[in-house]
């Protein structure tokens, strides 16, 4: 179902196009057309601003930051594991499964983070496991589970889900690092 300024911003745009009609029709003078073209330039920063509003509205109603969480994934190097996918478990529930694409891990490796969850947990000890599947060192099948246990208190809580290169080792490192 659209939300109710999209349904509003589609009125708007029926509606305006036959008044521009009829002042065109009725020979209206071109400074009156420019007057209409910024009324509606107007109305529709006005509608877009408070589409940015319920948007902020809707995300602060949906994850209050007391009880919100957070779980974000970066690669720093990526030379001795090629990801293929990620589960995420929270508290013994999946809560997000991606499937990479190699164009998505090119992006990971040039440095972007990727937000995996948000969702909402109660306050106290939890435990979040990522399982990451993919290619290791060799070409080999790797699959490999990280458990993160974090005690959320007040306020919001991010972690962040890190894969390095261990150049002594010719092997991943997964890490992770958490802050409120």
């Amino acid at each position: 179902m659209p939300s109710p300024i999209v349904v509003l911003f589609l009125l708007v745009l029926l509606l305006l196009p036959p008044r521009l009609s009829r002042a065109q029709e009725a020979g209206a003078p071109p400074q009156e057309m420019e007057n209409l073209d910024g009324q509606v330039q107007d109305l529709k920063q006005k509608i877009l601003d408070l589409n940015t509003l319920l948007f902020r509205l809707q995300e602060d109603l949906l994850f209050p930051e007391d009880s919100s969480v957070a779980v974000f994934f970066a690669m720093e190097g990526g030379n001795y594991f090629a990801l293929d996918s990620v589960k995420l478990n929270l508290d013994d529930k999946l809560v997000s499964s991606y499937l990479y694409t190699d164009r998505e891990v090119g992006a990971l490796k040039k440095g972007g983070i990727q937000r995996l969850y948000m969702g909402n947990v109660k306050s106290g000890d939890h435990e979040l496991v990522a399982i990451f599947t993919g290619k290791g060192p060799q070409e080999k099948d790797y699959k490999r589970a990280e458990t993160v246990r974090f005690n959320k208190g007040d306020g919001a809580a991010f972690i962040k889900i890190i894969i390095r290169d261990s150049p002594e080792k010719e092997q991943p490192e997964f890490a992770y690092e958490t802050w409120n």
